[in-house]
């Protein structure tokens, strides 16, 4: 948490625009202006006019009290920005990763986002974590060293794909890579076609499907008991 902290409020006081920097970080812990002005106990005037430049430049004290607002919120609801920033993994791709201190039953996890299993493989495992990734982001940017962060400290989890059209390229991806998943969940995904389905009973990874949408999944995922 101290290394995001630094980094926000950083660029926040170094800004030559930092009514701009706070509107954009803001924005980037998906935080409303109502949501900021209620938690400081503020109007939501007062945000505007910091963002819009109409206040002067904030001071460290009130830099400070915004930051620690973002991560407050944040934590509040599940840390989903903290881990994005912490994880290594490039943050443009990264939706949510997280690593859970106990075993989680799978069928549970794919209950609690209304998934489908369409494969074959049965869901009598246990995962210790999850990753949530744009699936054609991470094509575009991830390394071969990168993919392998999307593990976090076990490969014991669940990779969950958005931008998924036929479903063939992840699981060709992961046939490749030494490291493999306890399970892939495709989020909303156009189709799945019969390739990634062989993939999947050749690598006895479960291949599961759900329609809700991504930052929904990640709230229900950081919660999970």
């Amino acid at each position: 948490m101290i290394e995001i902290y630094e980094k926000v409020a950083g660029q926040i006081a170094m800004s030559d625009e930092p009514g701009k920097a706070i509107r954009r970080w803001r924005e980037e812990f998906k935080i409303g202006r109502s949501e900021l002005a209620s938690f400081l106990h503020i109007s939501p005037s007062v945000i505007s006019d910091y963002e819009s430049g109409k206040r002067k430049s904030p001071g460290v004290v009130t830099v400070k009290k915004l930051v620690n607002a973002f991560i407050e919120i944040d934590s509040r609801k599940g840390g989903v920005i903290q881990r994005r920033f912490s994880s290594g993994v490039p943050i443009e791709a990264l939706i949510d990763i997280k690593d859970y201190d106990r075993d989680i039953g799978l069928a549970s996890m794919v209950a609690a986002i209304k998934g489908k299993n369409v494969s074959t493989v049965d869901l009598n495992r246990q995962i210790r974590g999850y990753t949530i990734i744009d699936g054609i982001k991470a094509a575009l940017s991830f390394s071969y060293s990168e993919y392998s962060k999307l593990y976090g400290w076990s490969s014991q989890r669940a990779i969950l794909l958005t931008e998924v059209k036929v479903g063939r390229s992840p699981m060709i991806a992961i046939r490749a890579h030494p490291l493999k998943p306890a399970a892939v969940i495709y989020i909303q995904p156009g189709n799945v076609d019969q390739l990634a389905l062989k993939l999947s009973e050749l690598e006895n990874i479960p291949l599961i499907t759900t329609e809700l949408p991504a930052q929904e999944i990640a709230t229900i995922l950081a919660l999970l008991r």
